[in-house]
């Protein structure tokens, strides 16, 4: 049976939600105080902001609406965990995932994803597309994100010990509901607290053509706290904790859909991330800036299919401790970073469990050279040790040396230029736990080495900002179990992504517009890639546009439009047949009203305003119509729906 959340009138929603609703009133006044996204090129220092107010605005409820304004960044749909990220065509396997600094790797079964995260809590989200420099961790082939929490500080306001914030919205594709209570304070000068918990229940919800998409009706949980303390002026610690919970009916494979052999079972998956946070910045040295993060997380999966009660988890603790120094003209970042991998499978209980361990640790150093007033070069080092003790008793280790090294020259006050090229080194590391009993490493597996290289410009001019780069990256002995494969993890060749990126923006009085175009090619040893035939490395996007527009009506009135159009793609050889990625175009829109300045906002946020039916270009394809892949498809995108969310600030 389906299950059915409350059914509430849009007077009874607004109602409940003013009672447990939240939202922070100056959020949309106050850009600095939450960015959204921050995108940064690898060896240079390109930073292009995306305010999180649009996070609360357009009412981000899952990853996907999280980047759906950054063009370089897609992510499947259909229910959330079968949600994967791409970052210029390549999946989010071939990424470093952290969360206030705990990593995030392994993965429990390869029809999901493995990121999982409530906007609600989100500061920020760092991007760091291409190769990643020294400090970007171990193996980041193909970038890094970064996702960092929320301080009690940050929802405080100046003279207040205390505060509260209750947060509501009503989903009308799929009936749901989402509630949230953040509760932060001061207990001295020197010590303040948050905690924040938040409930999401919704049907399934409807395609563009009013058809109900299976299996994405859902129940989400979350807790979340941190205690953020000032040891003295100079000495910060973080303590932070989140547990993370989505269970529902999902196909047993969430990446396609429900079909004759993908029926719909109960599915759990949890995510545990425990993280300490240290800073030391003595006020009268320019040698010492340290900063030590140590870190332990925990993802399960558990399935009650057609096999009975299948269990998946990955565990990860490590630590990072990095300083800086500053002499002179010279910034360097220096330090060393560890990490220890776990990867089990197996009926929970079970004290014969398939298992893999892993562990890789780095040594790294990044300059920032200040060499005049116009120019500065990047460049950094770092050394990578992988271990690998696999299920059939092999052991595998790689090491190695990623330099990098950048430019950035301030051709005028207005135009700066710069030019970049990174290295990355990933050994063997710990497999995805749902195929630890039917699959194996190849003997002869050897570590993946990457390259980026790019150029590209920024200028920035009254209210005019236009920017624009080139890439390619390289990776070599992608390391993948494709399908048709003798079930085993080996290394299958070149992967290659290249693409184009170009952004503009307008600002003026109270209107900002902006427009922005990204191209990519992602091929493994020249052919196109797709989901299906390796899963895990990376997918074929059409070019892809994203715009904005956001008008200040009044102090309490605030309208948005944000649009993202992808171009088709005609023809994709998937190795079993031919197939084609339908182009789409998708407009949404809000209005923003501070009903009581500072205090209640009602938010009205419209989805998919055309009610467009489409497949996300990082969904799986629909190889529907080649003769035995009935039921290879991924889900279609939830069609026209009216978000209402009503916020109280205590």
């Amino acid at each position: 049976m389906p299950h059915h959340p409350c059914r509430l009138s849009l007077l009874g929603v607004m109602s409940f939600a003013a009672l447990l609703g939240a939202h922070q009133a100056q959020a949309a006044r106050d850009a600095l105080e939450l960015d959204a996204q921050e995108v940064v090129a690898p060896a240079v220092d390109r930073n292009e902001t995306v305010e999180a107010a649009q996070l609360q605005r357009y009412q981000a409820s899952d990853l996907q609406e999280v980047f759906e304004s950054n063009p370089e960044v897609s992510v499947a749909g259909g229910p959330g965990v079968a949600q994967k990220l791409y970052l210029r065509g390549l999946e989010d396997t071939l990424l470093n995932i952290s969360i206030d600094g705990a990593s995030q790797p392994g993965q429990t079964f390869h029809h999901t994803g493995r990121i999982g995260i409530e906007p609600e809590l989100l500061k920020r989200v760092e991007v760091q597309a291409g190769t990643g420099d020294a400090t970007a961790g171990a193996g980041a082939l193909g970038g890094a994100v970064r996702f960092v929490t929320k301080d009690p500080d940050d929802l405080l306001r100046e003279g207040e010990s205390v505060g509260a914030l209750l947060k509501s919205s009503y989903f009308s594709n799929g009936e749901g509901y989402k509630s949230s209570a953040s509760v932060f304070g001061r207990f001295n000068e020197n010590w303040s607290a948050l905690a924040v918990t938040s409930y999401q229940d919704q049907n399934d919800y409807e395609d563009g053509r009013k058809d109900d998409v299976l299996g994405t009706a859902a129940r989400q949980r979350l807790g979340f706290a941190k205690l953020v303390g000032k040891l003295d002026e100079e000495q910060t610690l973080r303590l932070s904790y989140e547990s993370r919970r989505d269970e529902g009916e999902r196909s047993q494979r969430p990446q396609w859909i429900p079909s004759s052999f993908n029926r719909l079972y109960p599915l759990d998956t949890e995510r545990e991330t425990w993280t300490a946070n240290y800073a030391w910045q003595p006020h009268d040295s320019e040698l010492l800036d340290l900063e030590v993060t140590g870190f332990h997380t925990r993802n399960a999966l558990e399935q009650d299919g057609r096999w009975g009660l299948y269990f998946g988890e990955t565990r990860s603790s490590g630590f990072d401790v990095r300083n800086t120094s500053r002499l002179g003209a010279h910034q360097l970042t220096y330090g060393v970073d560890y990490r220890d991998d776990r990867t089990t499978l197996g009926p929970e209980g079970d004290s014969e469990l398939d298992h893999e361990d892993g562990e890789v640790i780095g040594l790294y150093l990044q300059d920032r050279y200040q060499i005049d007033a116009r120019l500065r070069l990047d460049a950094g080092v770092r050394y990578d040790r992988y271990e690998l003790d696999d299920r059939d008793k092999q052991r595998f280790s790689e090491e190695g040396v990623s330099p990098n090294l950048g430019l950035r020259y301030q051709l005028t006050p207005e135009l700066a230029l710069f030019v970049g090229h990174a290295q990355a080194l990933r050994g063997p590391q710990v497999r995805d736990a749902f195929k630890l009993d039917v699959s194996g490493n190849d003997p002869r597996l050897k570590a993946e080495r990457a390259r980026t290289e790019e150029l590209g410009f920024d200028y920035r001019n009254g209210g005019w900002e236009l920017n624009g780069k080139a890439y390619a990256t390289r990776i070599r002995d992608a390391i993948a179990d494709p399908v048709g494969a003798p079930n085993r993890y080996q290394n299958v060749g070149d992967l290659k992504s290249r693409g184009l990126l170009l952004g503009s923006a307008y600002h003026w009085q109270q209107l900002s517009v902006g427009l922005s175009y990204h191209r990519n090619d992602a091929r493994l040893d020249g052919e196109r890639l797709n989901v299906y035939e390796y899963n895990g490395l990376g997918t074929s996007l059409g070019d892809t546009w994203t715009t904005f527009a956001n008008y200040r009506a009044s102090d309490a009135l605030t309208l948005g439009w944000q649009g993202r159009f992808v171009r088709g793609i005609d023809s994709l050889d998937s190795g079993v047949g031919e197939v084609s990625k339908p182009g789409y175009g998708v407009h949404d829109l809000y209005a923003e009203w501070q009903a009581v300045p500072e205090r209640l906002s009602l938010t009205l946020t419209l989805k998919n305003l055309l009610d467009k039916q489409y497949l996300d270009h990082a969904s799986n394809e629909d190889f529907e119509h080649i003769p035995g892949y009935e039921g290879i498809r991924g889900s279609y995108e939830p069609g026209r729906e009216l978000r209402l969310g009503v916020a109280l600030r205590i």
